[in-house]
């Protein structure tokens, strides 16, 4: 599992990322929400091929906190040093709290890997912009594939729309990316079939096609 909190340099590119059959290194991009959890089962159920060696990278963005100052003219500097100590403290606690929140949510997340004893390994990062973050963690890794929900990852903005972190990802990434979207009124709980499952080939130059399998269709 690795952290940062900067935006990495962009990576060379890696020969080896779109390979058309044998090993693959799939990524689930992943967030607190339903969404995601539904489209880890979905891959559960219909993409992942562990017998084949599929690797599975869970890769989740945390936005880091934005602090707000202000000017307040002269003030006592002894008292503001008192403040600043007492507000860096509270703010480490909240962020241990939500670090931990994140991992326990994120281990529920997992537990259809888990039930289906699929290995996998969570990458998770910092970072203020999660479209940008994201598709430079996807080429970082030299994924094969990422798969994300739709609504959980930037809410939809209308009917058959997707949400803006994933249709960001879809035209952004350098590899294909599979978003897959819950019916309306089914919940993010896994308990209906995905209206769509989406696969986009995003870098073109690569000359791969990605299997499309289960229920899907072609959008944007």
């Amino acid at each position: 599992m690795s952290s940062s909190s900067s935006s990495p340099t962009k990576p060379p590119d890696s020969p080896s990322r779109h390979p058309l059959s044998g090993h693959r290194r799939l990524g689930i991009a992943v967030d607190l929400s339903d969404e995601s959890a539904y489209a880890v089962r979905w891959a559960v159920q219909n993409y992942i091929r562990p017998n084949d060696g599929d690797s599975v990278i869970l890769l989740h963005v945390r936005p880091t906190s934005v602090l707000y100052g202000a000017d307040w003219g002269f003030v006592d500097t002894a008292a503001a040093t008192a403040t600043a100590t007492e507000d860096e403290a509270q703010r480490k606690r909240i962020e241990d709290e939500f670090d931990a929140f994140t991992m326990r949510r994120l281990g529920e997340v997992a537990e259809p890997l888990a039930e289906a004893g699929i290995s996998f390994k969570m990458h998770l990062v910092k970072d203020h912009d999660m479209k940008e973050r994201l598709c430079l963690e996807v080429e970082r890794l030299g994924l094969s594939v990422v798969i994300m929900g739709s609504r959980g990852l930037g809410k939809r903005t209308g009917k058959g729309r997707l949400g803006s972190v994933s249709d960001y990802c879809v035209h952004h990434c350098v590899c294909p990316v599979v978003v897959v979207r819950v019916q309306d009124g089914q919940g993010g709980d896994g308990g209906g079939a995905p209206e769509v499952a989406v696969v986009r080939e995003a870098a073109a130059e690569s000359g791969s096609e990605e299997e499309e399998r289960g229920k899907g269709e072609k959008m944007l």
